[in-house]
């Protein structure tokens, strides 16, 4: 037995599933998840001593890799002067300023713990805002477990949502109506139905948590344009796109200003920590200035802050990263086309920038539905060939891969061999 099997055999006696998050879990690859002991650069290091080229990089946050030693350094000398203070500190007030900067539409920012409490936060000061109820997402993407996005689609785009959860109660998601991703006659219907009631549209500009699926032309446009028209607000999801495909992240990419954005652990490196900002006049509800009331203790927490002041300065004072990244995603993920067109694989490779998705389905991958028309079996295989040749993937065909700076291209066609190998082999 390895070292991984006998944790996990441990773990799940006392921990549901033996995982602290769902998508830790190897079950849906008939696998054991490995318990990582080290990282550093691109690579992982799990507790039997095997190495990994990492495509997950901690579910996107490690843009420079893992353990950058400037980071490092910033946390180091934070966590000397203490780890939690309950107070304001200067780093918090810095790093408002720095994503103020950094982020065009943002007026004002506060800073929370994680993807889902920003996301959880924003929609409550939207609906603080417009003094309206009901709130768009849409099917496949993913906004964090708060009650009111565990959603899935009813019978119809314009039917209210049901929970998709058990523990949620179909009161909290009543007032959440879902829209296929993409599909633009159906979010002007259901503004025309819900216009006047709707408070906000939520979305992620790049549908990042059903593999990886881009938003069409047009799309974004006509959401803000609608958002405009009725006087809601629009949200940008950027937990995944923030900082990633630009110093502006998705906004900036697709030239699409958001009234509120979500960030989450790119900000802190790494490191527990989100947040929510955008107009002024929208923040402003917020507590203590306006009646919209979040709090939380470990908020602006400062060895987080420091580790995000590090990160986000170094992004925003070297662009040869992102050029770096769009250099790097174009070799990999046009590799992997390149590669099913050599070899006539009925598979779709999705991507833009440093994230991208092999989709084992011969359907192009638009939505949530296109998505799931994916064959789980071939990519299970697919998924064990890689990591038996030391290539962490995630252990889901629903999820992206994730560059970092600490990529190289040597290592991108260590993986393109590898995959060549795979399915030559078949």
């Amino acid at each position: 037995m390895t070292r991984s099997e006998e944790l996990f055999s441990k773990a799940v006696t006392k921990i549901p599933g033996g995982v602290n998050s769902p998508v830790r879990a190897f079950g849906s690859v008939g696998m054991t998840p490995r318990f990582i002991a080290s990282a550093k650069g691109a690579y992982l290091t799990d507790v039997d001593g095997n190495t990994y080229l990492d495509y997950i990089g901690s579910w996107g946050p490690m843009i420079l890799g893992h353990a950058h030693p400037m980071v490092l350094e910033q946390v180091e000398e934070a966590c000397k002067k203490g780890l939690s203070f309950g107070a304001a500190t200067e780093a918090e007030v810095c790093m408002a300023e720095l994503i103020c900067k950094m982020v065009s539409s943002v007026e004002m920012v506060r800073m929370v713990n994680s993807g889902t409490e920003a996301v959880m936060s924003a929609i409550r000061a939207a609906r603080g805002y417009t003094g309206r109820n009901k709130i768009v997402k849409f099917e496949g993407c993913y906004h964090g477990h708060s009650d009111a996005m565990l959603v899935k689609a009813g019978s119809g785009v314009m039917t209210a949502g049901v929970p998709d959860s058990a523990g949620v109660p179909k009161g909290c998601t009543e007032d959440t109506l879902l829209c296929a991703y993409n599909d633009m006659e159906a979010i002007e219907k259901l503004f025309i139905e819900y216009g006047e009631e709707i408070a906000a549209v939520i979305v992620e500009p790049v549908g990042a948590n059903m593999g990886v699926v881009l938003p069409k032309f047009g799309f974004l446009e006509r959401l803000r344009a609608l958002c405009t028209e009725y006087k809601s607000v629009l949200v940008f999801d950027e937990v995944i796109t923030g900082f990633r495909l630009g110093k502006g992240g998705a906004q900036e990419y697709y030239g699409i200003e958001a009234d509120l954005v979500t960030y989450g652990k790119i900000i802190g490196g790494g490191m527990p920590v989100g947040a929510y900002g955008g107009k002024k006049e929208i923040m402003e509800v917020v507590a203590p200035v306006g009646s919209v009331y979040q709090a939380g203790t470990l908020s602006g927490n400062p060895v987080a802050m420091a580790a995000g002041l590090a990160q986000l300065s170094y992004l925003d004072t070297h662009p040869e990263v992102y050029t770096k990244l769009q250099s790097l995603g174009r070799m990999l993920y046009g590799g992997l086309e390149a590669l099913c067109e050599e070899l006539a694989l009925p598979y779709q490779v999705n991507y833009v920038g440093s994230l991208g998705c092999l989709f084992f389905t011969s359907s192009p991958v638009k939505d949530y539905t296109s998505a799931k028309t994916s064959d789980t079996k071939a990519f299970t295989e697919y998924f064990r060939h890689m990591l038996t040749h030391g290539i962490y993937l995630a252990p889901s065909q629903f999820e992206a891969m994730f560059l970092s700076a600490a990529h190289t291209e040597e290592d991108v066609q260590r993986t393109l061999a590898c995959a060549r190998e795979y399915f030559t082999e078949k």
